[in-house]
Parts: structure tokens; sequence; C-alpha cells
């Protein structure tokens, strides 16, 4: 499931985000969603979250 819907996405999520400085190469991280950033709900790039150890990006997938 992609990121680009808020509905889908809430704290306690384990997702793939991509961090600002990963953008140009794609590199993945994973983690736990504890705040959603973004206000919209939908975003075509991916929701922001921000992660449980900090962490800042955009939502590139789901993981159930």
């Amino acid at each position: 499931m992609n990121g680009q819907s808020r509905k889908d996405i809430y704290a306690g999520a384990t997702v793939d985000i991509i961090l600002k400085t990963d953008q140009r190469t794609g590199k993945l991280t994973r983690g736990v969603v504890k705040d959603i950033l973004t206000k919209s709900q939908i975003h075509t790039r991916g929701i922001k979250v921000r992660l449980v150890d900090g962490q800042i990006g955009r939502v590139h997938e789901i993981i159930h």
C-alpha cells in the first residue's frame, strides 16, 4: 500500500519512508510512525511522518 493517503497511516504503523537526504537515491528507511505531520488527506509524494526514533520523511510504503 502506498503512503499517499492520510487515512491509511496511523501512530504505531510500520512504514518505509524516504528521508529528505535520500530523495535522490530513493533509499528507504523502515520505522514505526509516531506523528503524522501532513495535514492534507492526500499528498502525491507521500504523507510526511515522524518516526519513533525522530527521523522525518515521506511514506513510500505501508508495511503490514
